[in-house]
């Protein structure tokens, strides 16, 4: 299937799961725009792929990386950079990308994390990485936007005979290790980007892992089958129920209202 015209912001562009999705996106028809921070580490992508300078952190850099895109595609991460990196990357990278969208309405594909719903892990005490993540799922919901999140497995741990794709919903897996599922990067993109084009992937919300087995080539049957988060809801269709919206911190409620307000704000 061929998307030519439309185009695509890649979030985590120069991540090892974000040049897979360069990739497959191009290969699909994409006009492809990569968001860098720093251009020298986008030299190894291939030309025709726009570079966009900006920094997810300060929103006020974001403009001109989302003027005039169709979709965008979220595979950004703070990489073990504590509470700090888990609010002002995960969370705050797709806070700020939504600010400078405003009302305008796009395709969103968000990468988070399998196991997110899990609060009491020792990882996320230490980290706050799930609960931030989980945030930045909200975000993504109260937007407005037609939006698939991904929750992978853990990246390349499968083995070569490994391919076939396994979408799970309610996020039920807590080993916190790769006993929770495994899936390969590249496939990872595949998703993310095919997702962008399916209306069955619209309000969807999936955990992704591989099981022995060839991929499949037809997603459409795979998203379909998913059960679509209500509309309205901030959380996915089989969560867990343990992050009341109550006892969240001000700052993120002042976020949400702002989404929300943006969502009904009159185009143009």
């Amino acid at each position: 299937m061929s998307h030519q015209g439309k185009t695509v912001l890649v979030v985590g562009a120069t991540g090892s799961v974000g040049r897979h999705v360069v990739e497959v996106a191009l290969e699909q028809g994409y006009n492809v725009r990569a968001l860098v921070r720093d251009l020298a580490k986008a030299k190894e992508f291939p030309k025709q792929v726009h570079l966009a300078q900006g920094d997810i952190t300060r929103p006020e850099t974001l403009l001109p990386a989302v003027e005039g895109i169709d979709a965008v595609v979220f595979t950004h991460g703070s990489d073990g950079q504590g509470k700090a990196g888990a609010e002002s990357i995960d969370y705050g990278g797709v806070r700020n990308v939504l600010r400078a969208l405003g009302p305008t309405r796009v395709r969103i594909a968000l990468m988070t994390a399998i196991g997110v719903t899990n609060r009491s892990s020792s990882y996320n005490k230490s980290t706050e990485s799930a609960d931030w993540k989980r945030r930045a799922e909200r975000l993504v919901r109260a937007s407005g936007n037609p939006y698939t999140i991904v929750r992978p497995g853990w990246f390349d741990y499968n083995g070569p005979k490994e391919h076939q794709l396994v979408f799970l919903q309610g996020d039920k897996r807590h080993t916190g290790t790769p006993k929770d599922g495994v899936i390969a990067r590249r496939q990872i993109a595949e998703v993310l980007v095919q997702s962008l084009s399916s209306v069955s992937a619209t309000r969807k919300t999936l955990e992704l892992v591989a099981a022995e087995g060839p991929a499949q080539r037809d997603l459409e049957p795979l998203f379909a089958a998913l059960e679509a988060d209500m509309e309205g809801a901030l959380d996915a269709v089989k969560d867990v129920a343990n992050q009341p919206l109550e006892e969240e911190p001000q700052r993120v409620r002042d976020d949400l209202n702002a989404v929300r307000g943006a969502s009904r704000a009159p185009k143009g």
